[in-house]
């Protein structure tokens, strides 16, 4: 368990979650934003965030769509511990369990309407993280395949997988998918208009059958460099990040 001194109390989403986070470690920055606004639940739908951390992504996404019943699994077991005390503090209902994806707990073991991940994508080697928390959550350590097939075997026939991950990750993804999982799309994250995308987000249904699609680019900055101090989000970035708009009409 982290000790009170070691947390930081973040907003995201201009203050409409607040999110204990440690102060060295692993922190929530745009990604569990941008795949909660990504994944298409609808109210009453089933959730399952693979490897949910602290819990931002799962919130992010119950504080847009009301209804939701939100589960979570995380390996590093203060990180569960932080996602639970993160979602009672919101007043969102989320249910955490601890462990690996590969050996799921029973209590998971279950069809959901959608699975939401934003898996490790740092490659291993070079000079990983001091700091074991953070170097568990940024660096690969279970292969892209195994996320996906942990996710399909979680999805009720016709559910969405909707991840997020480096753009480097895709070939790996979309071979691990088989048969199983189709209809996907593609959304190319780039930091700024000209940009190479160095992350994407994908949807994919289980058993659908709609052709490949990739998609626009979403861009997060404006202007050709970073301007100072200010964060400078084009207007669709703002409203994902600032305001909690969702991003599925990207995915029209």
């Amino acid at each position: 368990m982290f000790a009170a001194h070691e947390l930081s109390d973040d907003k995201l989403l201009c203050g409409g979650l607040r999110l204990l986070q440690p102060l060295k470690g692993y922190r929530a920055a745009t990604d569990p934003v941008l795949l909660a606004a990504a994944c298409p639940a609808q109210s009453g739908d089933s959730v399952l965030d693979l490897g949910c951390g602290a819990g931002a992504a799962a919130l992010c996404l119950g504080r847009r769509v009301p209804g939701l019943h939100l589960a979570g699994l995380e390996i590093q077991p203060d990180y569960a511990a932080l996602a639970r005390q993160n979602a009672d503090r919101n007043e969102l209902a989320l249910e955490v369990h601890d462990g690996d994806l590969a050996r799921m707990p029973t209590a998971l073991r279950r069809d959901f309407d959608h699975v939401i991940a934003n898996p490790p994508y740092y490659a291993t080697g070079g000079s990983p993280s001091p700091i074991p928390g953070r170097a568990r959550a940024m660096q690969v350590a279970t292969p892209l395949s195994d996320w996906v097939s942990a996710a399909s075997r979680r999805l009720r026939p016709g559910g969405w997988l909707t991840m997020i991950c480096g753009a480097d990750g895709l070939p790996q993804i979309l071979s691990a998918m088989g048969t199983k999982l189709g209809s996907v799309a593609v959304l190319p994250l780039a930091a700024r208009e000209g940009r190479p995308a160095l992350r994407i987000i994908l949807q994919a249904r289980k058993g659908g059958r709609a052709a490949f699609r990739l998609l626009a680019p979403f861009v997060i900055h404006a202007g050709p460099a970073h301007d100072g101090d200010r964060e400078s989000y084009t207007p669709l970035a703002n409203a994902v990040l600032r305001e909690g708009a969702d991003l599925l009409a990207s995915f029209r």
